[in-house]
């Protein structure tokens, strides 16, 4: 099963985790509809849609009420496959085409985020702006100039490796640790001259120095933590990530199981890699990316089942990391639906953050990124 795929199916139940050890998340209240300010998940999944029994989707009253409270504003999904593969080209082209026509049939709940006037359209209540990204090169099929094909079409963020090493570089779980190809030098000219965002999560320490170095224009690493704390692959070093922000570049923040060494991620977990990666970056230069879905996991056996089938998936196509585990869900405990980023900021300026610093953090950070990259 496709890691995208699971969270569609697993986000799409709909019920929430309670943890009784803390305060229910849904108590936080929602933001004003004027409120300036933009919560973006630079890296997630919007679910909430169901059959209409046309062979369409239809969103669920579920999704409707969290956007028209504003609980999120725009969402960056993957929309291609992961990993090395056949027709990585085609099912990508295809899958554009299938996310374009479920936006058309829903332009008043979806909008298709390419500009900065995209952004600030997806502030109104009811909607929510989507970020088209692939987590992968593969999509160019060992052509960079592709990379402005995919521009045009709307794909505004492009990752170079997943994990293992494609033709671009090494993934963070190669042990060669081998850096950049001279293929993943002509690609990341190619992203930024199409005006597309340069993404370095998934990417091995020497991938994402040598890309930083690399890049002509800030890059991102939209969702991994910080080595420093949990020494996890996925997660990226000091130095990384102080290169990234010395580029303008922004540092996001996953709500995944790599946030502590072992057993599930609470609350406490993730505020504490935010607040090192802010102790390193500083404070304009981080931001979220769940890595998760909208409207969290229903957490029951069902879940837990396919959790285990998921990871045996990974691990048999050697692509799971270490810090995944079969018994380990991908949330934090605490923050496991749509009111995550109200309940989060209401958490943060608790211990003393002030409201523009959260806001930052929570999109503006990320909406000044992509209004500088994406501009012609």
């Amino acid at each position: 099963m496709d890691r995208r795929e699971f969270l569609l199916t697993a986000g799409a139940a709909g019920a929430l985790l309670g943890v009784p050890a803390m305060a229910r998340s849904q108590d936080a209240a929602p933001r004003p509809p004027q409120h300036p300010s933009l919560y973006i998940d630079a890296q997630g999944g919007l679910d909430g849609f169901e059959p209409d029994g046309k062979g369409g989707y239809t969103p669920t009253e579920k999704l409707i009420e969290g956007l028209k409270q504003r609980r999120i504003d725009v969402v960056s999904m993957t929309i291609a496959e992961v990993g090395n593969g056949p027709d990585r080209f085609r099912g990508a082209m295809e899958a554009i085409a299938s996310w374009d026509k479920m936006i058309g049939e829903h332009p008043d709940l979806l909008i298709k985020v390419e500009s900065a006037a995209d952004l600030a359209a997806a502030r109104a209540p009811g909607r929510c702006g989507l970020i088209y990204n692939f987590q992968d090169t593969t999509p160019l099929e060992a052509d960079p100039s592709k990379a402005a094909m995919f521009g045009t079409l709307g794909v505004k963020i492009i990752q170079l490796t997943y994990n293992k090493r494609n033709l671009a570089g090494d993934g963070c779980l190669e042990s060669a640790n081998a850096g950049l190809s001279d293929f993943g030098r002509e690609a990341i000219a190619e992203i930024e001259k199409a005006n597309v965002l340069l993404d370095l999560s998934h990417s091995g320490q020497r991938t994402q120095a040598e890309g930083i170095a690399a890049a002509k224009r800030p890059p991102a690493i939209t969702h991994s933590g910080c080595r420093a704390l949990v020494d996890f692959p996925r997660n990226t070093y000091d130095a990384e990530m102080k290169a990234l922000a010395d580029k303008g570049g922004v540092f996001g923040v996953y709500l995944m199981p790599f946030l502590r060494a072992k057993g599930q991620p609470g609350r406490e977990d993730l505020i504490r890699h935010l607040e090192h990666a802010v102790k390193v970056c500083g404070e304009d230069h981080v931001g979220i990316g769940t890595d998760g879905p909208f409207l969290g996991y229903e957490v029951n056996d069902e879940t837990r089942k396919r959790q285990r089938e998921f990871y045996e998936d990974r691990a048999k196509r050697g692509i799971a990391a270490p810090g995944e585990g079969a018994d380990v869900l991908n949330l934090v405990e605490g923050y496991n639906d749509a009111t995550r980023y109200d309940q989060l900021a209401a958490d943060l300026k608790a211990r003393g953050w002030s409201s523009a610093r959260v806001d930052k953090l929570l999109g503006d950070n990320f909406a000044r990124l992509f209004t500088e990259v994406w501009k012609a």
